[in-house]
């Protein structure tokens, strides 16, 4: 039974990867998690320069998921080179990197200085807010967003993943726009933009007011954008938004996504991961699949 997949070359043991920002580097849950057992780990977005994140408090509980406004706190890219990246090297995984900036050449910066890592793949954050556009997300307009994916492919010795936003009115302008600035996959999707109101204080539970939504109440949104995608570009897409259990992976692989990773879930349950990798190997058992590919993208 195969259950290894391709992306740009890159083979994985098995479709199933971490979320960027639900899992650290793997540090904390290499104590509950056989990271080798993962197809992949994405760490925490990291920039240029450490970030300190947003002000407290930054999480909220919501019915179905949670909303974060983190900001993207991170060391910088010197600390994660030397501390997480070392630290994932003695794993038998893939490590994919997701890359955060405020400018074009804040994201340059961090692609050079991994050119010559363990990194096997870089995931980036175009979700971050372009001082340069008065804070619109580089993944929010087109032209950005291909601007932004050729100048990163000029430089980068790693694949490029694009990790799209779902806040726009149509994702397969966004994604076509990365694939034809020559992004090797994309994924999808990064959160929803929400609101949590506390009626008693007559204010907003997240001090940045609006936060990311994830959890498996954006599994349906998230699965219909992978399908939309799916049809609209050839690169490879990795799935996410909601994945519990091994079913909600099972439908982003049908719907085409090539890779799923697990985000908000590893908070509820941090071997949530593991076990939809075991779940999907059951799966392929039950129904006689012999090569997991078969059912990538059956779903037209």
């Amino acid at each position: 039974m195969n259950t290894s997949v391709k992306i740009a070359g890159v083979e994985l043991k098995n479709p199933v990867m971490t979320g960027s920002g639900t899992f650290g580097s793997g540090m904390e849950y290499s104590e509950f998690v056989d990271l080798n057992r993962l197809g992949a780990v994405v760490t925490k977005g990291v920039a240029n320069v450490p970030w300190p994140g947003n002000p407290t408090p930054r999480v909220a509980e919501v019915y179905g998921g949670m909303l974060n406004a983190i900001g993207l706190q991170n060391p910088g890219i010197d600390v994660f080179i030397e501390r997480d990246l070392e630290f994932l090297k003695q794993f038998d995984t893939k490590v994919i990197v997701n890359v955060c900036g405020k400018t074009v050449e804040d994201y340059l910066e961090v692609v050079e200085k991994l050119a010559d890592t363990n990194a096997d793949m870089l995931e980036i954050n175009v979700s971050c807010p372009n001082v340069k556009e008065g804070a619109i997300a580089f993944g929010q307009k087109a032209d950005a967003l291909y601007d932004i994916t050729s100048r990163i492919k000029k430089i980068a010795k790693q694949p490029v993943i694009m990790k799209l936003s779902p806040n726009v009115t149509d994702i397969t302008e966004m994604a076509r726009a990365a694939e034809a600035a020559g992004a090797d996959a994309i994924s999808l999707i990064n959160t929803l933009t929400g609101v949590k109101i506390d009626i008693e204080k007559r204010k907003f539970v997240l001090a940045n007011k609006t936060g990311g939504m994830s959890g498996p109440a954006i599994k349906p949104i998230a699965v219909r954008m992978v399908w939309q995608c799916a049809n609209a570009v050839k690169i490879p897409i990795i799935g996410m938004g909601g994945i519990a259990t091994a079913e909600d992976a099972l439908e982003f692989l049908m719907a085409g996504a090539t890779a799923v990773a697990v985000g908000a879930m590893n908070f509820v349950n941090p071997y949530t991961t593991t076990e939809v990798a075991g779940g999907i190997e059951q799966f392929m058992e039950k129904h006689g699949i012999e090569d997991i590919n078969e059912i990538i993208g059956c779903v037209k």
